[in-house]
């Protein structure tokens, strides 16, 4: 597989990622995709390792979501830069904290976007607690699974 074939695939991936935070795009499908892409391009053993692992941690993903509560995060006040602060919050805690830094850097980039919004901390901790409850556990699931796929994609490009 070329490069640049690799870095479209690198691209609809981070496309997931960011579908993950926008209500109605199928994110982790999109993900998915482009790993099952790769590995029908580079057909090499840890490709199908790599798909194979993906399969089974997005199934485990959409049964733990499907236990937790709906996502109802517009009532809970979120807005699209919540969404952002998140999703980069988590983006950077992947990396900073490897891998189980995605869970923390999501929630503390609720509550830094809640903290400047409304600027207290007792109040931004309590629209964390909200927008958690709300559906934020269900997005920052959703969001970690994608992390965890992108990661293995990532780790098996440049391993081998």
């Amino acid at each position: 597989m070329g490069v640049s074939q690799l870095l479209l695939v690198g691209l609809v991936i981070l496309l997931g990622l960011c579908g993950v935070l926008v209500p109605g795009v199928p994110g982790s499908w999109l993900v998915w995709a482009a790993v099952l892409w790769w590995a029908l391009e580079d057909p090499q053993p840890v490709a199908w390792a790599v798909l194979m692992g993906a399969t089974v941690v997005l199934f485990l993903s959409q049964v733990v979501r499907w236990v937790l509560p709906p996502r109802q995060l517009r009532e809970s006040g979120a807005t699209p830069r919540m969404a952002v602060y998140a999703g980069l919050g988590a983006f950077l805690g992947f990396f900073l904290l490897p891998v189980l830094g995605a869970v923390p850097g999501f929630m503390g980039g609720i509550y830094l976007c809640e903290r400047l919004r409304l600027g207290r901390h007792g109040e931004a901790r309590a629209a964390l607690r909200t927008a958690m409850r709300r559906g934020g556990s269900s997005v920052c699931t959703e969001l970690f699974t994608c992390l965890l796929i992108m990661g293995a994609w990532l780790g098996a490009v440049l391993w081998g």
